[in-house]
């Protein structure tokens, strides 16, 4: 017992004299060292010592630690949100170790309410509850405030958007809600339908909602968007029984909406199905009818029609987790219609979204398909691009 109690004395010692020692270290080799680890091991970080724990929750800290993430090209976190069959379930899936063979899954705590992903900027997630109203919150620091009341159409959540704008430090969210107008040319004739959409912005830090108007557009679901130089940009289609015509961005500075180039790859064989972005370039996915071929187009460029260039193309596969029933619906389909591009690894290789219920990692040097999983993973999901960071607002 005596010795037990005295190993115990000594560990305590050098756990002591560990911290002291961590506590010496010069504040910059400090801040050096943890802003450039992902969240998870930060957050580890905090146990180490006192000292080291008030800085880790330093806002100038933050700041650092979130523009090092951003700068350092590493393979990218996401957020996975479930609400099936149990609800409000989210796990933080950081690839940052992936070069190494390791990926982090880490289960995120419920919200105080249900609620519901929409989008996410800088660390921050955009969501609604059941009532339709929006919040902004950092899952990690379980932060959150509740954004004003819509002015328009209070109880329907449109097309939501996060972004910020790096020349104005401006947090914006974006709502667009998309109405079906009848219209009658004359008498003789009989009504037609017109697309346009209305939309609403909320600057972050401002009492309420601002009407920008309509635009002639009708957007694709949100999960096509892509936030690039300071611009949200979306695919949008004329109705529903067409493919997507158009790609459309919105500055978050001048607040106005512009037509961008899309790459030759559309017309009648081939159209755009999703947007991202890779290596900081906004791309796209396109899908090919005759061989059911998707391919990812990247304007190197941006604003240049002529810098668009095909990277890849990935052929047909089907998940072996989708069920019996599934699998044969992805058979007598087209089958690459279910498939999301969600980005690109840094050692080259394709993660994949196969119809909200699988991730796939593929190798184009292999033409190769390998199913990811992780414990508790669900069985139908959401996923995001979620950079893993402490920020918050700061008005």
């Amino acid at each position: 017992m005596e010795e037990s109690t005295m190993k115990e004395g000594k560990l305590m010692k050098k756990g002591k004299a560990a911290a002291n020692m961590m506590d010496r270290l010069p504040r910059e080799v400090v801040v050096h060292i943890l802003s450039r680890l992902p969240l998870p091991s930060l957050l580890n970080s905090k146990l180490v010592c006192r000292g080291w724990r008030t800085l880790i929750r330093d806002p100038f800290f933050i700041s650092k630690h979130l523009s090092n993430l951003a700068e350092a090209g590493n393979d990218p976190s996401f957020i996975l949100e479930s609400n099936w069959p149990i609800p409000d379930q989210r796990h933080f899936i950081d690839f940052f170790y992936h070069s190494e063979g390791k990926v982090i899954s880490k289960k995120l705590p419920s919200s105080p309410m249900p609620m519901y992903l929409v989008d996410s900027c800088n660390g921050l997630l955009c969501m609604h509850d059941t009532s339709r109203s929006v919040y902004i919150c950092n899952p990690f620091t379980r932060l959150y405030i509740e954004l004003p009341k819509l002015i328009k159409y209070p109880t329907l959540v449109g097309n939501l958007g996060l972004g910020f704008h790096q020349k104005t430090k401006e947090y914006k969210v974006i709502q667009i809600v998309f109405r079906r107008k009848l219209r009658r040319v004359d008498s003789s004739t009989t009504s037609t339908t017109s697309s346009e959409s209305e939309v609403q912005i909320l600057t972050i830090g401002s009492p309420s909602w601002r009407d920008l108007g309509t635009i002639p557009y009708r957007f694709i679901h949100s999960k096509t968007k892509a936030l690039v130089n300071g611009r949200l940009h979306w695919l949008s289609k004329p109705n529903r029984y067409t493919t997507a015509s158009l790609l459309v961005s919105f500055d978050l500075e001048t607040e106005q909406f512009q037509e961008v180039p899309k790459p030759d790859c559309c017309g009648s064989e081939r159209c755009l199905r999703h947007l991202m972005v890779v290596r900081g370039c906004l791309s796209a996915g396109a899908f090919h009818e005759n061989d059911e071929r998707v391919e990812i187009w990247v304007m190197k460029e941006y604003g240049a029609k002529e810098s668009w260039i095909k990277e890849l193309s990935i052929g047909r596969y089907m998940p072996p987790t989708l069920t019996q029933q599934e699998s044969r619906h992805f058979i007598y389909s087209k089958r690459n219609l279910f498939v999301r591009v969600l980005c690109v690894l840094k050692n080259g290789e394709i993660l994949l979204e196969y119809k909200s219920r699988a991730l796939v990692i593929y190798d184009p040097q292999h033409e190769t398909f390998k199913e990811f999983t992780f414990p508790e993973m669900p069985r139908w999901f959401k996923i995001i691009i979620h950079v893993g960071s402490l920020n918050w607002l700061h008005h």
